[in-house]
C-alpha cells in the first residue's frame, strides 16, 4: 500500500494496531485495512532473577508499553505525517501463564511470576492427580495451588488472579476478561463449551475448600472469551495510560487479549486443523491443532486451544535462543576488539551461514541452552553448558550448529510423543520468530528436527505484534458467520504461500545423532546443576 492510501486508513480509523510484550522486546504493530503492517514501533525490555524468581516490575510493563506505543506513533508521524489520535481496534498479547495476584484494591501482592519459573512441581503433581490431566509448572493454577500448599499470607485476599495480557487489558478497559488461548495457559479448558472445565473447577474448589478462603475459583479467575468476541473498550483512564502524550481518543474496541502462542498461530496462518506452527525465540514451542484428543495426558504435552477455541498440542521449551545470542554477542567483542565495525544482522547471518557447513551431527560436540528450568526434561533449574571430547571436531561450523541444534532439543523430546505415540498427522508446519531470521538455516535445520515440510512467509518477522492486529481487525471487519479460518484465508493470507523447505536425508540422520548425544548427556546437565559450583 502506497504512502496516501496507508494516510487515508489512518485518518478513516480503517486500522487496527497490536501490541505483545515478548520476553526481551515490547512491539507494536499497526495494520491497515487490508490487514498489512504500516507502522511499527518497539521498546527492549529484559526479565530479572530476583529472590529465586523470574519477573517484570509493573513499572517494566507500563513504561514498556508505553515506549512501544510512542516509538510506533513517531513511526506514523514521520511515514505519513499525522498524528496518531485513534486506530479501529486495539488488542493487547503477551508471553502466556504466569501468576499475577490482585487484592481488592488493585494491587499486586506478590511480584509477577512468569512462564520461565519452575518453582511449582508439587502443585503440579497432586493437580494433575485431581484432574487427570496435564497441568504445567508454567499454568497460573499450578502457581496458586503452590502458593496455597506453601501457606503463603496473600492467598486469603486474592480478588483477581490475571497473565501479563489480561492485567494489562483490564487496565486498560475496566474489564476482567481473556482470550480462551491464553484462559487455557491458566486453566483446563472444555472445548464443547469454549470455558474452564466445570468438574475440573468444582474438584478444585472442594480441594481447597478447608483453607477456609472467601472466594471460589471463578470469582478470582478471567472470563474466557473466543477470538471475535468484543472485550470492552479503551476507557479515558486507559487511553492516558497507554499514550503519555494524551493524544489517544478513549473508545476503540479491543478485541480479547490472548498469549503469544495464540498471536503465533494466526500470525503464521496455522489455526487450521492438521496445521502446526513452531514459535523460536526466548523460548520455543511447537502448536499442532489435533483433529482429536490425545490417548491419555502427558506431562510433556500442554493441552490449549486456538484463538478460536480448536483444540492444540502445544510442546513447550523454557530455553530456546538466550545462550546462542550470549555466544554471538562474544562473537561481536571479538570483532570489535580486533577494530572492526559489526553490524548485529550481518554477524547472525554469517555465523547462521556458517553453521551450515559443519557436519550433520555437528561433530560430536553438545550444548545444552538452559539458562533457566527445563521442564521439558526435568530441570528445575539451568546451566548453559558446552561440552566436546578429544576427538570430537571442534570448528566454528561445527560450533555454530550445535548451537542451533540444541535450541529445538527440548522440544523434540515432546514432538517425539505426538508423532510416535500419538501418531498426529501434520500437513504443513510454519516457523517464525527470531531463530527463522536468516533464509534458509533455521528452516532447514527444523525440517531435519522434525523430518517434515516447514514453510516460513514473508510476513513472518512481524511475529505475534502483527496476529493480535490481525485479531484486532477480526474483531470489527469479520463478517456474519465468518469464522476466523475464512477470515485469515481470505482476507489475510490469500495468495501469500511462503518459502518452504522440505527435510534433507542426511540432516535428518545428522539430528537424530545429535539428539542421541543430547539425551545421554543430560547426566552432565545434571551435575552441572548439582556441582553447587553455581
Amino acid at each position: 500500500m502506497g504512502v496516501s492510501e496507508a494516510k487515508a486508513a489512518i485518518l478513516a480509523n480503517k486500522t487496527a494496531l497490536g501490541i505483545e510484550f515478548g520476553s526481551t522486546r515490547i512491539k507494536a504493530v499497526l495494520v491497515d485495512g487490508k490487514n498489512e503492517p504500516i507502522a511499527s514501533g518497539s521498546h527492549e525490555w529484559e526479565n530479572r532473577y530476583e529472590n529465586g524468581v523470574w519477573t517484570y516490575s509493573l513499572e517494566d510493563i507500563w513504561t514498556g508499553i508505553q515506549d512501544s506505543y510512542q516509538d510506533m506513533a513517531k513511526d506514523v508521524k514521520e511515514k505519513y505525517g499525522v498524528e496518531l489520535e485513534s486506530v479501529g481496534a486495539l488488542g493487547i498479547s503477551a508471553m502466556m501463564h504466569g501468576y499475577m495476584p490482585f487484592n481488592k484494591d488493585g494491587e499486586l501482592m506478590v511480584p509477577f511470576r512468569t512462564w520461565r519459573n519452575n518453582i511449582t512441581g508439587e502443585a503440579s503433581e497432586k493437580l494433575m492427580e485431581l484432574f487427570q490431566y496435564n497441568i504445567p509448572q508454567r499454568w497460573s493454577i499450578a502457581h496458586l495451588y503452590q502458593a496455597i500448599l506453601n501457606k503463603e499470607e496473600h492467598v486469603k485476599d486474592i480478588d483477581y488472579i490475571a497473565t501479563l495480557e489480561a492485567y494489562v487489558h483490564w487496565k486498560l478497559t475496566g474489564r476482567r476478561v481473556i482470550g480462551i488461548g491464553d484462559a487455557a495457559g491458566m486453566f483446563p479448558i472444555d472445548i464443547a463449551t469454549k470455558d474452564y472445565n466445570e468438574e475440573m473447577v468444582r474438584k478444585f474448589d472442594e480441594l481447597v475448600a478447608p483453607e477456609g478462603f472467601s472466594w471460589k475459583l471463578r470469582d478470582i479467575m478471567p472470563q474466557a472469551l473466543v477470538a471475535g468476541q468484543e472485550a470492552g473498550c479503551l476507557t479515558e483512564e486507559g487511553a492516558k495510560l497507554l499514550d503519555v502524550s494524551g493524544k489517544l481518543k478513549a473508545g476503540i474496541p479491543m478485541c480479547p487479549p490472548e498469549g503469544d502462542a495464540g498471536t503465533g498461530m494466526v500470525a503464521t496462518n496455522s489455526v487450521k486443523k492438521r496445521t502446526g506452527n513452531v514459535s523460536a525465540g526466548t523460548s520455543v514451542f511447537a502448536m499442532i491443532v489435533l483433529e482429536k484428543e490425545l490417548s491419555k495426558p502427558y506431562k510433556e504435552i500442554d493441552m490449549v486451544t486456538t484463538p478460536a477455541g480448536d483444540l492444540v498440542a502445544m510442546a513447550h521449551s523454557n530455553n530456546c535462543t538466550s545462550d546462542l545470542n550470549a555466544w554471538v554477542g562474544v562473537f561481536k567483542e571479538f570483532a570489535e576488539a580486533m577494530g572492526m565495525e559489526v553490524d548485529m544482522n550481518h554477524l547472525y547471518g554469517t555465523l547462521y551461514r556458517k553453521a551450515m557447513e559443519g557436519d550433520v551431527d555437528c561433530g560430536g560436540l553438545l550444548s545444552y541452552c538452559y539458562f533457566s528450568g527445563e521442564h521439558m526434561t526435568g530441570f528445575e533449574e539451568g546451566r548453559p553448558l558446552f561440552v566436546r571430547s578429544p576427538e570430537s571436531k571442534f570448528t566454528l561450523a561445527n560450533f555454530m550448529r550445535t548451537n542451533l541444534y540444541t535450541c529445538l532439543g527440548a522440544m523434540r523430546v515432546g514432538l517425539n510423543i505426538l508423532l510416535e505415540k500419538e501418531d498426529v498427522k501434520i500437513d504443513k508446519l510454519l516457523g517464525h520468530g527470531g531463530l527463522f531470521k536468516t533464509e534458509g538455516v533455521g528452516q532447514q535445520i527444523l525440517a531435519d528436527a522434525v523430518n517434515a515440510p516447514v514453510s516460513v512467509m514473508s510476513t513472518a518477522g512481524e511475529g505475534g505484534a502483527w496476529g493480535i492486529a490481525l485479531l484486532a481487525s477480526y474483531l470489527v471487519n469479520k463478517e456474519e458467520g465468518e469464522t476466523l479460518e475464512q477470515f485469515l484465508d481470505e482476507k489475510v493470507f490469500a495468495g501469500n504461500e511462503g518459502s518452504t523447505l522440505e527435510p534433507d536425508a542426511e540432516g535428518v540422520k545428522g539430528f537424530n545423532a545429535f539428539m542421541e548425544r543430547y539425551m545421554k548427556g543430560l547426566s552432565v546437565e545434571r551435575a552441572a546443576v548439582e556441582s553447587g559450583i553455581w
